[in-house]
C-alpha cells in the first residue's frame, strides 16, 4: 500500500518524527527546551538529533503493526518492549544532551504499532487508530515490562521516584516481574495514579485523543498557524492535567500551581493577545527561575503524541 507516494512504514514513521519536531520547534513554550531556548545541559539540536535517531524504530514498530492486519503475527508478538529499548538506545547514542524523548518514545511507539496497522487498511481513521491502541497496550507482556525497565534505566530518566514494589531503579524488580508474570499494561497501571504517561496506556490514551488532539483541531480550524496551535495544546493540556514530572520533583502542589497558571494564560488569549503573552512570559521565567524541577516536561510528551495522532489523520502544517 502507498500513502503520498510512500509505504505504510514510511508514511508512519515520517508523520511521528514530524510530529516531534514540531513539538520541540514550538515556542515560546513555557519552561522547556524550544527554537529559541536551551537548557544547560540539553539543548535544541539534541531533541532534533534524537527525532532523527528514533526513525528506524518508528520503522519497525510501524512494520509490526502492519505485520499483525496481515495475519503474520499477533498483537502480543509485536515485541513493543524491544521496540522501546531499541528507540531510547538510538536516542542515547546519537546526542550527548541525555534523556530528550523517554516520556515520548514510550507514548509514540504504541501509536506507531496502532498506526502501521491501521494504515494497512481501507478507511485509516483516528478512531480506528485508538481501537488499536487498546489492542496494542493490552497485549502487552512481562517480556516487555522487563525491556521497557531496561529502557528507563537507559535513558538515566531523573524524577521517578520510588515505590515499595517493581521499583524501575531496584535490581531485583526485573526478576520479580518475571517471577509474577505481571504484564507492562499492569505496571503501567500501578504507576498511573502519579504518572499521565502511564495513566495513557490504562485509559486508551485519553489525554491524547479527548483533550489535545479535538484542542488542536479547532485551533487550526479557527485559524492559528501549527506553531501557535501547538503552543496553545501545551498550555491547554498543561492547563487541565498537573504536569507529573514537576509533582515528582517539586511536588503536587507546585504542579497545581503552574496548572493554575497556564490557566490564566489561555484565559488571557494566550498567543492571541498582549494580555496573554505577557502572562505566557511570566510563567515560563517562573519556570526557568526554578530549575529542572518545574521543565513540564510530560506535558511536552502528550503535545507530542497529541500532534502525532493528528498529522496521521491528515493535518499539515
Amino acid at each position: 500500500m502507498k500513502l503520498l507516494g510512500r509505504t505504510v512504514e514510511e508514511y508512519v514513521s515520517g508523520s511521528i518524527q514530524l510530529a516531534t519536531l514540531l513539538e520541540v520547534s514550538a515556542h515560546p513554550k513555557p519552561g522547556n527546551v524550544h527554537r529559541t531556548a536551551d537548557f544547560d545541559d540539553t539543548k535544541y539540536e539534541h531533541f532534533l538529533a534524537s527525532a532523527v535517531a528514533i526513525g528506524h524504530a518508528l520503522r519497525d514498530a510501524s512494520a509490526r503493526g502492519a505485520q499483525v492486519s496481515s495475519g503474520k503475527i499477533n498483537f502480543e508478538q509485536v515485541g513493543i518492549g524491544r521496540i522501546v529499548l531499541d528507540a531510547v538506545s538510538a536516542m542515547m547514542s546519537w546526542q550527548h544532551g541525555g534523556n530528550t524523548l523517554l516520556g515520548s518514545i514510550l507514548l509514540l511507539m504504541p501509536i506507531s504499532v496502532a498506526a502501521g496497522y491501521v494504515w494497512s487498511r481501507p478507511s485509516p481513521s483516528a478512531e480506528k487508530l485508538r481501537n488499536a491502541l487498546s489492542e496494542v497496550t493490552r497485549s502487552s507482556t512481562a517480556q516487555d515490562a522487563v525491556l521497557v525497565y531496561g529502557a528507563i534505566r537507559a535513558s538515566k530518566a531523573g524524577g521517578l521516584g520510588s515505590v515499595d514494589r517493581f521499583d524501575v531503579k531496584d535490581d531485583a524488580s526485573r526478576a520479580e516481574i518475571v517471577r509474577s508474570g505481571i504484564s507492562l499494561l499492569e505496571i503501567f497501571r500501578l504507576s498511573s495514579p502519579y504518572d499521565s504517561i502511564s495513566s495513557e496506556w490504562v485509559s486508551d490514551f485519553k489525554i491524547t485523543f479527548e483533550l489535545g488532539l479535538p484542542f488542536f483541531v479547532r485551533e487550526t480550524r479557527e485559524g492559528s498557524n501549527c506553531n501557535d496551535a501547538t503552543v496553545h495544546v501545551f498550555l491547554k493540556i498543561l492547563s487541565t492535567v498537573p504536569d507529573t514530572l514537576i509533582a515528582r520533583k517539586a511536588g503536587v502542589d507546585v504542579a497545581q500551581e503552574i496548572l493554575r497558571l497556564a490557566e490564566e494564560v489561555l484565559s488571557a488569549g494566550g498567543l492571541r493577545s498582549e494580555a496573554g503573552i505577557e502572562k505566557l512570559e511570566q510563567l515560563d521565567r517562573k519556570l526557568r527561575s526554578s530549575g529542572r524541577g518545574f521543565n513540564p516536561g510530560t506535558t511536552a510528551d502528550l503535545t507530542a503524541s497529541s500532534l502525532a495522532v493528528a498529522i496521521l489523520d491528515g493535518y499539515r502544517p
